[in-house]
């Protein structure tokens, strides 16, 4: 059976396992579970490798129980390894068991035990389980609650950025690991991974990973175990990475943190009434304090970025225009940070409707060097660009001539300018009114072309974006207005 085979055949279960409330996320998750214990055995049997598990929760203490007695063994099982503190525990972070018939459970089960997986090389375990988190995405329209950025998208920027095997790569808004997987396959091409121990040092602890939700942070470390990747610790962890800077300073970082202008908590009052509260993060090594969520991963990236290392971070457009903290922080992003490139995404791209994104492509400067940004080189492949997410999905050759523009990672005074493609010296950017560089030159044929339009419920998305924003900064100048209690 090939790989579309097997990831076809795995995921039919899912349908079933819908009909009694099992949703598309938490059949993935016990997927999970069960291949690990599977796996487990089979390494133990054919390789003679000792066991990851203990005697009364590996594989032989499940496979054969039916009934109340398999729940009952499976929610033990589960329970006991959640507890661990190892990869094994993050395997099982928070674990339980969604399968409440106990009849689909053995089929589940059964259907596991039916395929040897050791007989699949990494790679194909890998590919069947990635297949089966981009169904779980297009099925949710969000990448198991987040965002589920574009496989060629992710490339590109991996191989533009160009990370070397020794090199550290963080993602600190992981998702499912598509960035840090996209960084192993570029790394391990190089050259120098030829050798052991750097191939050794590459799987185990080059890269790393946080998410602050537990679902997500187990569905990722599972993906990256089956890639092989990680040592005796979890490559990923679950946390939330604005809460401080960490201990540690990364060579590269690769990223789409969610999107969504604001953190805030909803507190219910004593009359029953909800009332808002915005959520601030406030650090020593932040320039600003804000309740901008994507503001707050900008300075938590330039944070933890060695001074020399690079960074490519997907953010949405009000990063480029929105003044107060945002000025702020592009100020110090042009005099601090060589932010060399910006590459405007097209809509339609997203499992949500009508985001406006880009990725930001920087470098971290030595400290007393003079402002470092010299200029700012922008590729427009949004204007009359359109995609979806079915019938003109964005593919690898969509984005052949912004590769051929950026140039080499260590060639970038070649470049030259385009139609898609211009040059901003910084002494023009500064002189922007709040430092504006939502930057665009071409002519938007959907202005005077009605069948260029943007589908309906794109427009009515931006609507809907536009209105939240203008209703954001209404309240934020009501709050000043209002009298201080």
């Amino acid at each position: 059976m090939n790989e579309q085979a097997l990831v076809a055949k795995v995921w039919n279960y899912a349908h079933v396992l819908r009909d009694d409330g099992v949703s598309y996320g938490d059949y993935l998750g016990q997927i999970s579970f069960l291949l690990f214990l599977k796996m487990d055995k089979e390494r133990t049997d054919a390789l003679g490798e000792a066991s990851a598990l203990p005697a009364d929760a590996n594989w032989d203490t499940l496979a054969g129980r039916a009934g109340e007695d398999l729940e009952r063994t499976y929610r033990r099982i589960l329970d006991t390894l959640s507890k661990r503190t190892d990869i094994v525990g993050t395997l099982f972070l928070k674990a339980e068991n969604k399968i409440g018939d106990p009849a689909k459970l053995q089929r589940l089960v059964t259907l596991i035990g039916a395929e040897t997986w050791m007989g699949l090389n990494v790679d194909v375990k890998g590919t069947i389980y990635e297949g089966l988190l981009e169904r779980n995405a297009g099925e949710v329209k969000s990448g198991a609650g987040q965002y589920f950025t574009p496989r060629p998208l992710i490339e590109v920027i991996t191989q533009l950025v160009d990370p070397e095997p020794d090199d550290t790569v963080h993602d600190p808004a992981v998702g499912t690991g598509g960035f840090l997987l996209a960084a192993y396959d570029h790394m391990k091409a190089k050259p120098a991974a030829k050798d052991r121990r750097v191939a050794a040092a590459l799987r185990a602890d080059k890269l790393s990973g946080t998410d602050i939700v537990a679902e997500v942070v187990r569905l990722c470390a599972m993906n990256l175990y089956l890639h092989g990747i990680g040592g005796a610790t979890s490559p990923v962890q679950q946390k939330d990475a604005l809460l401080d800077r960490g201990d540690k300073a990364f060579d590269v970082i690769l990223t789409n943190p969610p999107f969504g202008k604001r953190q805030s908590f909803r507190i219910v009052r004593e009359d029953g009434g909800i009332d808002s509260e915005r959520q601030d993060y406030v650090r020593d090594d932040f320039t600003v304090t804000t309740g901008n969520k994507q503001l707050n991963f900008l300075q938590h990236i330039m944070s933890i970025l060695k001074v020399g290392g690079s960074a490519a971070v997907v953010m949405p457009d009000n990063v480029l225009f929105e003044g107060g903290a945002g000025e702020t922080l592009r100020k110090r992003l042009l005099e601090e940070f060589d932010f060399h490139t910006l590459l405007r995404l097209p809509t339609g791209i997203f499992y949500s409707q009508g985001v406006k994104a880009n990725v930001l492509f920087f470098d971290r400067a030595t400290p007393g060097t003079g402002i470092a940004t010299r200029a700012l080189w922008v590729y427009d492949l949004r204007t009359n660009q359109r995609f979806t997410l079915r019938e003109r999905p964005l593919k690898r050759a969509d984005l052949d001539d912004f590769v051929v523009s950026y140039g080499s990672k260590y060639g970038r005074a070649k470049r030259a300018e385009t139609g898609h493609f211009r040059r901003f010296e910084y002494e023009e950017l500064v002189k922007r009114d709040k430092l504006n560089l939502d930057l665009f030159w071409l002519k938007d044929a959907s202005a005077t072309d009605p069948d260029t339009l943007p589908p309906p419920a794109e427009i009515a998305a931006e609507i809907v974006d536009s209105l939240e924003t203008a209703l954001e900064k209404f309240r934020s100048v009501a709050a000043k207005l209002s009298p201080q209690t």
